[in-house]
């Protein structure tokens, strides 16, 4: 079974998605984070954005994904990818297509022989359109603004909340306007709004959807 779980960033995907998958025992793939993945790589380079698609082929990437951990070129980058610098480059690097052609290709072959939960921005309306369960997460800015705010300060970063909020309109204004495959909801997928929902509450619901799908497929 495939479930996809789309939306914009910092509206909980990866902290829902991490709990869902394990108490589902489901492959967790965090799109998310195989992006900033690459953007690294392309920071550590030097290479800029309109330089990728000559170059992505001579880049000999590998993305690697282990439980919660995330391998680029055999280094645990986990951490690393998630600092400020990476986070105000990714969406200028995922925009584009060779890069998105490189993850996808890769996120597909992940999904062969096993259960997997993909979160990302393109996972149910073009990585996977024919995935069982399909559930578009959102939430106020300033809801998905805070809670980005207090994970880096709990990382240790000292970014400004001012900064995080545009830092979030700016990804939200290029992830759904992007021409190749842009954030929206697809259309069979089931919104859920986690603004004044709790973690366990938002858990709850989506193993609800996926308990319900199972029983259906079990019945016909």
């Amino acid at each position: 079974m495939i479930i996809a779980i789309d939306g914009p960033a910092g509206a909980g995907k990866s902290t829902i998605s991490k709990l869902v998958a394990s108490q589902l025992n489901f492959q967790y793939i965090d799109t998310g984070a195989m992006y900033r993945g690459v953007t690294l790589k392309c920071l550590r380079l030097h290479i800029q954005p309109d330089e990728v698609s000559r170059k992505i082929e001579s880049m000999q990437t590998e993305i690697r994904m282990d439980g919660e951990k995330i391998f680029l070129d055999g280094e645990d980058v986990s951490q690393e990818i998630r600092s400020i610098e990476v986070s105000q480059a990714v969406s200028a690097f995922s925009t584009i297509p060779a890069i998105r052609l490189f993850l996808v290709d890769l996120q597909r072959k992940m999904a062969v022989d096993q259960d997997i939960l993909v979160d990302g921005r393109d996972i149910g309306t073009y990585v996977f359109p024919h995935a069982e369960i399909k559930i578009f997460l959102t939430a106020d800015v300033d809801v998905r603004a805070k809670r980005r705010f207090l994970e880096m300060q709990e990382n240790g970063g000292s970014v400004s909340f001012e900064e995080i909020v545009a830092n979030i309109e700016s990804r939200d204004r290029i992830d759904s306007q992007r021409e190749m495959a842009p954030l929206k909801k697809a259309d069979d997928a089931i919104e859920v709004d986690t603004s004044s929902m709790s973690i366990a509450e938002v858990v709850a619901q989506i193993l609800s959807l996926v308990e319900t799908k199972q029983r259906e497929g079990m019945n016909h």
